[in-house]
């Protein structure tokens, strides 16, 4: 494989990029406002209508079901229809049914029963988003350009979480936790205005809309298995996966109640682990170019276990604290990364018409692959221990990495070049079109002035 050369006309800066700086602008802003949510919303349930451990967990289950069993037909109407509408759809359903939280607390109407119901309508919007920004973003820019903004749009998704979880925080103190969920109301306003400003025009395949739905899932399941490059990736993704679910699941409690770290600390900890997501995001086309795609992705998924030492190692302490800090840290700078590096390698080497649904697989089985790992989370946390769950999760992240170093993939060394394009596309007006590649202006005289769950998707899935 061979590195596709840069267009002649790309643009030696992403910023003067109009469509892709209103995709990020709008893509950064959600991301933030889901941060708030994510803050808010449990606040709201335990402090407010006083809600137990297991409908805090039903509540969080019900927001996390929805990608897992929607994922394969969200990616399939991505691929069939236009990106940009389903985008703005799933915006103005998720600002709709966060609206009506405030709107019932000022009525002193609001129930756990409606919170359930809307983080359910919020993880189903939120798929169909999701399915179509994924896969816009190979039409907005030139295949050569992909690395670069997704290394972009990894490093602000990282710095816009925690800065949206701090505004959570300060919204939550001063108007109460459910007037601070308008803050994600406006973030999901402003992410479709943005989106209904980008002006490229997309293509379909001119067959898709007369077929049957599960037959465009069935040929987007079918077209990740027959590439190895495709399968691969998308199982080094479900386990890594896997892995941060148990991980997570236990880590917060592991820190706060077994090393007595503060609730500050704990804060300080996950900021730091939000800078690395960012640096390594930043730095994987530098370091792609350097030792190669595989090599890189390779030493990357090598590392993360490593990271989970200090954590196994520690006693509450602040050298310990700082240690911890540290390691996760590179934990995350590793899956920055890799992940922005394989989900580069997805886009380029995936056709357009399939963009969406390729996505859709990996984000059906990582998805699927949390609510796993959560329960053997729970049941080795109870039978063993919560440490010797830890170790289980950290040894699980060696899986990705054997995944990884079987394939032909461990040795790229160039980002792959783009498969070529058929030529029965029609625009999103339902008008035969030429088989696309992006197009980006070209250059001007003058340029335009987390948390742990980092994985290898580098990015929302």
């Amino acid at each position: 494989m061979t590195a596709s050369p840069d267009s002649a006309t790309a643009p030696t800066s992403l910023w003067r990029h109009r469509d892709f700086r209103r995709y990020l602008t709008g893509q950064t802003a959600s991301v933030a406002g889901s941060s708030i949510t994510s803050m808010a919303l449990p606040v709201l349930a335990v402090l407010k209508l006083d809600a137990t451990t297991g409908q805090v967990a039903w509540m969080a289950f019900l927001g996390q079901l929805p990608p897992a069993l929607l994922a394969l037909h969200a990616g399939a109407l991505a691929d069939r229809h236009s990106k940009r509408h389903q985008m703005i759809t799933g915006d103005l359903v998720s600002a709709a049914a966060l609206a009506t939280v405030p709107l019932a607390a000022a009525l002193d109407a609001l129930t756990l029963a409606q919170l359930m119901v809307v983080a359910a309508v919020q993880g189903a919007a939120g798929v169909l988003h999701d399915a179509a920004a994924i896969s816009l973003l190979p039409k907005l820019v030139d295949r050569s350009l992909i690395q670069r903004s997704n290394s972009r749009v990894g490093a602000l998704f990282a710095i816009a979480a925690t800065g949206g979880s701090n505004v959570g925080a300060i919204l939550t103190a001063l108007l109460g936790p459910a007037r601070a969920l308008l803050g994600d109301v406006a973030s999901y306003l402003l992410s479709a205005w943005c989106t209904a400003r980008i002006k490229t025009r997309e293509t379909t395949p001119a067959r898709a809309k007369t077929r049957r739905l599960r037959t465009e899932i069935a040929e987007g399941l079918r077209y990740v298995h027959a590439d190895h490059r495709l399968s691969v990736l998308t199982w080094v993704n479900a386990t890594t996966s896997l892995a941060l679910a148990l991980l997570n699941t236990l880590w917060a409690l592991y820190l706060l109640r077994v090393l007595e770290m503060s609730a500050t600390v704990f804060g300080v900890v996950l900021g730091v682990g939000a800078l690395g997501a960012a640096a390594g995001a930043l730095s994987a086309p530098a370091l792609a170019r350097r030792y190669g795609p595989g090599p890189m992705m390779l030493g990357a998924l090598a590392l993360t276990p490593l990271t989970q030492v200090p954590l196994l190692l520690a006693s509450p302490g602040l050298g310990w604290e700082i240690t911890i800090g540290a390691a996760l840290f590179l934990q995350l700078a590793c899956a920055g990364a890799a992940g922005t590096t394989q989900r580069s390698i997805r886009q380029i080497i995936t056709e357009y018409r399939m963009q969406a649904r390729m996505q859709a697989v990996s984000t059906c089985l990582t998805s699927g692959a949390r609510p796993v790992g959560a329960l053997l989370a729970g049941g080795l946390g109870t039978w063993a221990g919560v440490r010797p769950a830890l170790v289980v999760g950290a040894c699980l992240l060696v899986v990705p990495l054997v995944v990884l170093a079987r394939s032909p993939l461990r040795a790229l060394r160039h980002m792959p070049d783009p498969p070529p394009e058929p030529d029965d596309l029609t625009d999103s007006a339902g008008q035969p079109q030429a088989a696309p590649f992006p197009t980006v202006p070209a250059p001007g005289p003058a340029p335009v002035d987390v948390r742990r769950e980092g994985s290898m998707e580098g990015g929302a899935s």
